[in-house]
This record gives structure tokens, sequence and C-alpha cells, in this order.
């Protein structure tokens, strides 16, 4: 172990390392307002592929231009937000299969009942989660009321405008409109969990058959359903902290079909280590034609790509000619 001695330079002393490094920057300016808005450390990831590689001092291949960076950076970025368009309704659309077995196979409270779940699930932690959510939202309504209460406004506007702010979300208005049971029905109670909480619900889940029945509504089987929950919950949270995404190698890696009953990518049934974020897209692109039957993603991912022909599909994973396999352009039946 030894002292950290970096000192901290602004960004015009911060083009001068890139540039005695090796690095070509043909527009000072435009590359001071980009570091002024991205910062270096964000930015350093995106340097190592035009980087002489073992290098200590960090020195740029010839030829390397600020411009690669920000096309990287930019092409990074692009892809997050397409893959988050693809996430959001993925995981509104499992919210919704869940409750829409759940809730009529089993009742409206459903998740109350410690039965529904398997031994090792915190159902516990589940029901404290909800019932500190209706407190803290009771809470702000009962200062809500006290606000409303102090004013000068006649008692008919005060009972209005306290009706009004018992509805702004549903964690005020169960307890506000119903004394038993006390928390909220499980419809409701989906949507206030994390795509992560829903994960570990959905793998919780005691009985087979339910599980079978959910996943069976996006066409897979549910032990795919449960690792592909997983993964994606992983890949939200890299896109909302903005981080890289572009080759990043998965920590959780998804669990893939041997032998698919649905239109998956040939590349995806050969045998080998399938860990970048082309696995990923792919379950994106199947689950989208579920929720969505007339999707374009699968052809906004490929005019994305397009338009950034320097970036190395290798790197995340995609085969050469990966949108000639009729998985990202037929439709499904």
């Amino acid at each position: 172990m030894r002292s950290f001695s970096k000192p901290a330079i602004d960004v015009p002393a911060q083009l001068e390392l890139l540039k005695l490094r090796g690095l070509i920057i043909h527009d000072q300016p435009r590359a001071e307002c980009f570091l002024q808005s991205v910062s270096f450390f964000r930015l350093s990831p995106y340097m190592r592929p035009f980087q002489q590689s073992e290098d200590i001092g960090h020195h740029f291949r010839n030829g390397s231009q600020f411009r690669q960076l920000t096309r990287l950076y930019d092409f990074d970025r692009q892809l997050r937000l397409l893959t988050m368009d693809a996430i959001e309704r993925v995981e509104i659309a499992s919210r919704a299969v869940i409750s829409n077995h759940m809730g009529p196979a089993h009742g409206s409270h459903w998740y109350i009942n410690p039965g529904m779940f398997h031994p090792t699930f915190d159902h516990q932690r589940l029901l404290t989660a909800l019932s500190n959510k209706q407190a803290t939202a009771m809470r702000d309504y009962q200062r809500d009321c006290e606000r409303i209460d102090r004013s000068h406004a006649s008692e008919k506007r005060k009972n209005l405008l306290k009706r009004q702010r018992a509805k702004e979300s549903y964690a005020r208005h169960y307890p506000v409109t119903y004394a038993h049971p006390t928390l909220m029905p499980g419809w409701a109670m989906l949507e206030e969990l994390t795509l992560g909480d829903l994960s570990h619900l959905y793998k919780g889940l005691a009985r087979d058959a339910d599980k079978k029945a959910i996943a069976k509504r996006l066409m897979l089987p549910a032990p795919l359903m449960q690792s592909w929950l997983h993964t994606l919950t992983t890949i939200r949270n890299i896109c909302a902290h903005h981080s890289r995404m572009w080759n990043r190698e998965l920590g959780i890696r998804p669990e893939l079909p041997k032998k698919a009953s649905f239109l998956w990518p040939e590349y995806l049934s050969q045998q080998g280590a399938h860990s970048r974020i082309f696995s990923a897209l792919c379950i994106l692109n199947h689950l989208m034609h579920q929720v969505s039957p007339h999707t374009a993603w699968g052809h906004s991912l490929r005019q994305l790509i397009g338009e950034f022909p320097d970036v190395s599909l290798k790197a995340m994973g995609f085969p050469p000619d990966w949108y000639q396999d009729p998985f990202w352009h037929s439709p499904r039946a």
C-alpha cells in the first residue's frame, strides 16, 4: 500500500496531460467544453481502447484523437438510453403479468399470506417495507392537512384540498380510505417495488405453477424469467448510474436457452461464454416483442450501431453478421 499523491488539476491542465500522452486534440475550446460537462475521470474508461496496452504512462497509440473518445462516449450514452427504454417497458409489463395472474388466482392481498412464498424468502421484509411506505405517506399527508388547516381557506375548500392531497399517491389513499387489511392490495404493492425487489419476489414465489403461468405470458420458461429479471436488474442499475456499458462484461450472466421454443439468435445457441452486453440486448429484444408486438426496438439498435461504424462490435459480444439473423427482424407469432 502507498500514499495517494495525484494532484487535482483543472481542465486546461487535463488537456495538456492528454496531449503529453500523445492524444491529438484538433479543437481545444470544444475539448475544454466537453471536459467541463463530462469529467476526466468519467471519460477515462473510454480512453483505454486507444491507449498502448500495459503502458503505465497511459500513452495513446499513434493517431488517436480526442474526437474518437467523445464519439465512443456518445455511442455508449445512446446505447444506455435505448436499453433503458426497453427495460422500462419490460419492468412495467413484468409487474402486470405477475399481478394479472396472482390477484385473480389468490386474491387481492395474496402477498400478505406467507404461504405464497418459499421459506427462504424474506417475507417480513416485504411487509415491513410496505408498512413503512404507507406510514411515511400518512405522515406527509397529516403535515399537508395541518398546513391546510392553518390556511385562511373556507372549510369547504379545506376539505377539497385534503381529499386532493390524499389521492396524490396510493400509499396515502389506501390507509386514509381503508382500515382492513392494513396494507394495500397486491396490484398496488407491485407498483411500489424496484425491479430488484420484483426479481426477488418472483424468485421467492412458492408454487412452480404460479411461476410457470406468469412466465408463459412472456413466452418464457420460469427459470429463464427468473434469471433474466436478475440480469436486467444489474443492467438497469448500470444505465441508471450512467456507467460504461458498451464493452462491459456482465457480472450477473443470464441463463440462456439451450434449445429455445421461441425465435432466438443462432449465435447464442452455440457454446461459449456469452458474457458481454449482446446477450442482454437479445433478451430485451425478445421481451420487447412480447410486451409491444409491433416494436421497432431492434431496428433502432441497428440504426444506432450503423451511426457509429468505428465502435467495436466484438467488444460488446456481437457476431459480425448479427443483424442477418431472423431474430432481429422477423415478426413474432
